[in-house]
This record gives structure tokens, sequence and C-alpha cells, in this order.
């Protein structure tokens, strides 16, 4: 994909997001931020049968943080935990269209990915593993 058209992505997703908002009674909700540049992100999951049945996030940040968040949300939505567990950096890199991003920006990316399992796990009762969370950074 052209640089161009991440790009074109990228900013469709900032400024058109999808599932920007708050839900009413999450089951699970995690924030954290990136000190680097000041992205926030905080995702509210609520689950049924074993899936995510809904899932919002807020936050403020730059273009990249801001769309991989809402980029998220779609992935996520409608799939079981496993399914959940399974998404990694590839996943969401891929769905941002493989942009080549800087040690800075990459950050920016992930921490939506970061959040969102730190959701999953809070409300699972189980803590991230030290391995998983290596590997959303």
């Amino acid at each position: 994909m052209s640089s161009d058209m991440y790009k074109e992505i990228i900013l469709d997703y900032y400024k058109n997001p999808r599932n920007k908002g708050t839900l009413e009674s999450p089951q699970s909700v995690a924030r954290d931020s990136n000190p680097l540049c000041g992205d926030v992100v905080e995702m509210q999951l609520n689950f049924s049968d074993g899936k995510v049945s809904e899932i919002k996030f807020n936050g403020d940040g730059c273009a990249i943080s801001q769309a991989s968040a809402s980029m998220l949300t779609e992935v996520v939505m409608g799939k079981t935990i496993e399914e959940v567990r399974k998404i990694d950096k590839n996943v969401l890199l891929e769905n941002l269209g493989s942009p080549n991003l800087g040690a800075v920006r990459i950050k920016c990316a992930l921490l939506p990915l970061k959040v969102m399992k730190t959701a999953l796990y809070q409300y699972l009762g189980e803590s991230i593993t030290r391995e998983e969370s290596n590997s959303l950074s």
C-alpha cells in the first residue's frame, strides 16, 4: 500500500472515529498514556457469551493513536475472547496499512492495543504477561 493511501486511511479514522464515546455500564475499563507525545487512550468493553458485545474508546492525541484506537474497536467487535487474545501488533499495523512508522510513532499506534488487552485481562481477572506486554511495544 502506498504511503499516501495509508495516510488517507489514518486521516479518515481520525476525522471520523468509529466507536468513540462512553458505554453506560462497561464491564471493563482501562486507560493509559504515551508520555513521549501525550497520547491518552481509554477502552471500555462489555462481553456477552464469551464475545466482545460492545466496545468504545475515548482519548486525545495524535492522528495515529486515535485512528488506531478507532480501527481496533472495529477489529475487536464481535470477536471471541480467544480471538481477541491473538490480536497482536502485526494485525493492527496491517489494518493501518502497514505504515513504516518510526520508534516513537509505533508507540502511538500500539497504545490502543495495549489498553484494550489490559481491559480484556482485567475482565478475565488475569494479569498481562511480560512476554505479551513486550510484544505490544
